[in-house]
């Protein structure tokens, strides 16, 4: 089996494992088949997925992402993040205004760098997607604000959907626990309702300006952190007139800050960090 460098990055604690295919675009020819084995956190290297740092003929780099199921994403905020640090901070380029391609689009980064290196990144997330069959959720609605949904539990919530180039639920509850996250995001993730399955967020509106929040990411379950699912979370909550239009948003890995502009997109600010370095067998 060929052995290839890898590098462990994370966003607040939603990590991946980095491939530099800028030299080398076919260094990992089948990334589903590896993701699950690589990302097992007690037989392999352990993360939410991994991520190829690849040439883009239109863009500065793109990026491709595998859950830890195997399954392939659209697009990841802190993973993004992380792919402008790493590109930065390891001589790729020296731009500290990058576009980078996604499952999503091409997107727009702007790099703060402090010390010759990268300290934290804001993200032109693009426009929200409301109207429910392009999210894709099987509502028929523009957008889709607290709609219904029961589990085979019994259990109900009403749900705001919003896609930021791949489906969220955002549900608003009065506190968190982790029945709602654990169990019935699992369930939600793959109800009938939304057709690609959908990344589930549990939010708890602490004013204006604050947002506490957990995610079950689909393919990967909890996360301690999700870009799109803030950015989501804060556009549904402001939607819902719980919010105003900039927050800060409290995931378990740290905080964001998203603003859903007057030009209607949404823009991340947030960190993204090295964890270690290696070679594994693929």
């Amino acid at each position: 089996m060929p052995i290839v460098p890898f590098t462990k990055m994370h966003g607040l604690g939603n990590d991946y494992i980095y491939f530099d295919c800028v030299g080398i675009p076919d260094l990992l020819p089948d990334p589903a088949a590896v993701a699950p084995r690589l990302s097992d956190r007690h037989f392999g290297i352990g993360g939410d997925g991994i991520v190829l740092i690849l040439p883009d003929p239109e863009a500065d780099f793109r990026m491709r992402m595998f859950n830890a199921d195997g399954s392939e994403a659209e697009m990841c905020g802190n993973a993004i993040r992380c792919v402008a640090k790493y590109v930065y901070d390891r001589g790729h380029t020296d731009q500290r205004h990058l576009r980078v391609r996604t499952g999503r689009g091409i997107l727009t980064l702007d790099l703060t760098v402090e010390d010759g290196a990268v300290a934290s990144v804001r993200v032109d997330m693009g426009r929200p997607i409301l109207n429910g069959p392009d999210i894709p959720v099987a509502v028929p609605r523009d957008p889709v604000l607290n709609e219904p949904l029961t589990l085979e539990s019994g259990t109900s919530y009403a749900f705001t959907a919003v896609s930021m180039g791949n489906p969220h639920a955002v549900i608003v509850v009065p506190s968190i626990t982790d029945e709602q996250v654990l169990r019935d995001g699992r369930a939600i993730e793959t109800h009938p309702l939304f057709p690609r399955r959908t990344n589930v967020e549990f939010v708890q509106v602490l004013s204006r300006r604050e947002l506490r929040l957990r995610v079950w990411e689909r393919g990967a379950g909890e996360t301690l952190a999700c870009g799109t699912g803030a950015s989501a979370t804060a556009v549904a909550c402001a939607l819902n007139g719980f919010t105003e239009r900039d927050v800060t948003v409290h995931l378990p890995g740290g905080d964001l800050r998203i603003t859903w502009a007057d030009n209607d997109h949404v823009f991340m600010d947030g960190p993204a960090a090295f964890a270690f370095e290696g070679s594994v067998e693929v």
